[in-house]
C-alpha cells in the first residue's frame, strides 16, 4: 500500500468515525410501506413476490405526473443563494415535512441546458452549492434537490436522514422510490420552464438515484455520477454498511436476501433498460475507496458498456470522502462540467 493510499484510507476512516450523531433503530420488515401488512405472517415470501413483480413493472412503479403545486419562491438572502422551488412529492410518507419537496434553483438563463443535482446521504442545505455555481460558470442551470428526509424535509427530532437508508426494509425502499420520483418531478418542472436539454449530477447515494432515473426517464440526455450501490458498502467502514450488517445479524436476513430485497432501488437491475439509449454517462470512481468498494463500481461500468451505453469514466486516486478535497475535486469538477457542456449545450 502506497503512502498516498494509506493517508487517504486514514482520512476516510476518520471522516466516518467522527460522525457521532448516528442513531440505532430496531429492525423492521416495513411491509406496510410496500402495500403489505405489518403483521404479514411470511414477510420473506411477500418480499420475494413483491420484488419480482416490481422489477418486471418498474415503469409503472416509478411513473410520475407533474406536481399540481409547483411554486418558485423569491430569493431568500441574495441572488447567490439561489431561489427555492417547492412541490408536493408523488409519494406520501407518514411525515408531512418529508412530503413537501424543496429544491434550490441556480439559473443561468430561461432556457438552454439544465441539470438536477442529487447530493449524498445526510447532505446539509448548503452542500453541493459550489457544484451548482461551477455548472453556472459552464452555462448550465442547476436545480439542487433536497433528498427525502433531508434538511428542510427532515422529521422533527431527527438530526440525520435516518429513514432514507435504515434497518426498516420497506421504508428504505419507499424512501428511495420517493427520491427517484421527486427527481422526475424536478425534470418535468425544468421542461415546463423551457429547458429542453436536461441532465443529472449524482454524488454517493444520489448517483444511484440518478442512474435509476436515467433508466426510466427519456428526458435525461446525460448524467455524471459517482457510482455507489448499497450492496457494495463495506460493513465496517460506513453507517450504511453497519445497517446492512445489523439487519443480517438481528433479523437473520442473509446478504443475498437483503441484496434481493433492495434490488428495486439498486442500479444493477436497470442496466438492460439502457440498451440502445442515446443517453451519455460519466462515471467517477475513487481507486482507494474503502467505503463503496471499487470492484462494485467497476462491475456496473462493465455492465453499462456491455449494454452499449456511451460511457466515459474518470478514475481518481482518492476515496469516497476525499474526492471533495483539493486537489482531487479540481479535475473531477472540470471533467464533469466539460462532459455535461459537451452533451447538453
Amino acid at each position: 500500500m502506497s503512502w498516498l493510499e494509506q493517508k487517504i484510507r486514514h482520512y476516510e476512516h476518520a471522516r466516518w468515525a467522527t460522525d457521532s450523531n448516528r442513531s440505532v433503530f430496531p429492525f423492521q420488515w416495513g411491509l406496510e410501506s410496500l402495500g403489505g401488512r405489518a403483521d404479514e405472517p411470511n414477510p420473506r415470501a411477500f418480499l420475494n413476490a413483491w420484488v419480482e413483480h416490481t422489477l418486471a413493472r418498474s415503469d409503472a412503479w416509478f411513473a410520475v405526473a407533474p406536481a399540481a403545486d409547483y411554486r418558485l419562491h423569491p430569493p431568500e438572502n441574495s441572488g447567490h443563494s439561489g431561489r427555492v422551488v417547492t412541490f408536493t412529492s408523488a409519494v406520501e410518507s407518514p411525515w408531512p415535512e418529508n412530503n413537501l419537496v424543496h429544491a434550490r434553483l441556480f439559473a443561468v438563463s430561461a432556457s438552454g441546458p439544465a441539470v438536477v443535482v442529487l447530493p449524498q446521504w445526510n447532505a446539509k442545505w448548503d452542500v453541493q452549492v459550489n457544484i451548482c455555481r461551477w455548472l453556472n460558470r459552464m452555462g448550465i442551470t442547476a436545480l439542487r434537490l433536497s433528498m427525502p428526509y433531508h434538511d428542510r424535509r427532515m422529521i422533527p427530532g431527527h438530526q440525520r436522514a435516518d429513514y432514507l437508508v435504515g434497518p426498516n426494509i420497506g421504508l428504505t425502499i419507499q424512501a428511495n422510490r420517493q427520491a427517484v420520483m421527486d427527481t422526475r418531478r424536478c425534470l418535468l418542472w425544468l421542461a415546463r420552464q423551457g429547458y429542453s436539454k436536461l441532465g443529472l449530477v449524482g454524488t454517493s447515494i444520489g448517483s444511484a438515484i440518478g442512474f435509476i432515473t436515467m433508466a426510466h426517464d427519456p428526458l435525461v440526455r446525460a448524467g455524471a455520477q459517482t457510482f455507489p450501490d448499497v450492496r457494495g458498502v463495506h460493513p465496517g467502514t460506513h453507517h450504511v454498511g453497519k445497517i446492512r450488517r445489523d439487519v443480517q445479524e438481528r433479523a437473520g436476513v442473509s446478504a443475498d436476501e437483503l441484496r434481493r430485497y433492495w434490488s428495486p432501488i439498486s442500479p444493477f437491475p436497470y442496466v438492460p433498460r439502457m440498451r440502445g439509449a442515446a443517453q451519455k454517462m460519466l462515471m467517477v470512481v475513487g481507486r482507494h475507496d474503502p467505503t463503496f468498494l471499487p470492484e462494485f463500481s467497476e462491475s456496473i461500468i462493465r455492465e453499462v458498456r456491455c449494454a452499449g451505453v456511451e460511457a466515459d469514466t474518470l478514475v481518481m486516486p482518492c476515496g469516497h470522502y476525499s474526492l471533495e478535497l483539493k486537489p482531487f475535486s479540481y479535475p473531477a469538477a472540470l471533467k464533469m462540467g466539460t462532459f455535461l457542456f459537451q452533451h447538453l449545450a
